[in-house]
């Protein structure tokens, strides 16, 4: 088990927790006023939701969004606990709807227990932003691993939480229902490397990276 804490901007700071068999990338966002997003929790035994809201109590946060950037079992096993202990409605894009009530059947795949999810009642779509206080995160349609996959941009913090679109040196796998390597390639390039190349990427997987080093350095997308 271990975890990161970012400071990401005088208003918005990223914490991280690595959790679950798939080793996935639970983050955090919140701001000087205490409230915060949880994205993709991904809590598989009670130590890990015991960690996860330790952290919570013992900073003080107030969590006031739930939101799944995709819905592979992985980003997903922490929903039910997230939602029942903060009263929070769950957030997805539409067309993960179909991915998140395969929720049972992925993990029996795997042979793993789940907690069956709530299900969502906030449909996101690109466009959209999210509030937290007076920060503002951007929706990012970014399809391809998962049909619904979306990407959340905080410009004043520098930093996009990219789900499992991008990782460091390497993308999302596409060989699952409804990905496609085209798409991803394609949402890649005209959503995430369009933005500034400072921007710092936390992926659901794996330590963050920043737009620039995946232009210069990702085999799959690299300018050289």
């Amino acid at each position: 088990m271990n975890f990161k804490f970012y400071l990401c901007s005088p208003m918005l700071n990223v914490h991280s927790f690595v959790f679950n068999p798939f080793q996935e990338n639970t983050y955090i966002v919140y701001n000087e006023d205490k409230s915060c997003i949880i994205f993709d929790p991904g809590m598989y035994t009670a130590t890990e939701e015991k960690i996860f809201n330790d952290f919570i109590v013992s900073n003080g946060l107030k969590p006031v969004h739930l939101i799944n950037t995709h819905c592979h079992i992985d980003h997903i096993f922490g929903n039910a606990y997230c939602a029942t202990t903060y009263n929070l409605p769950l957030q997805i894009h539409a067309m993960e709807q179909v991915i998140l009530e395969r929720g049972s059947l992925m993990a029996s795949t795997y042979g793993l227990h789940y907690s069956e999810s709530v299900k969502a009642s906030v449909f996101l779509t690109e466009g959209q932003k999210i509030t937290l206080g007076k920060d503002e995160l951007d929706i990012l349609f970014t399809p391809g691993h998962s049909p619904g996959s979306l990407s959340f941009f905080s410009r004043s913090g520098g930093f996009v939480i990219s789900g499992d679109a991008l990782f460091r040196e390497s993308i999302g796998r596409t060989d699952l229902p409804g990905g496609d390597y085209a798409t991803l390639i394609n949402a890649i390039r005209t959503k995430l490397f369009t933005l500034p190349d400072e921007t710092v990427v936390y992926s659901g997987h794996g330590p963050s990276t920043d737009i620039l080093h995946e232009k210069r350095h990702n085999p799959f997308l690299g300018e050289n």
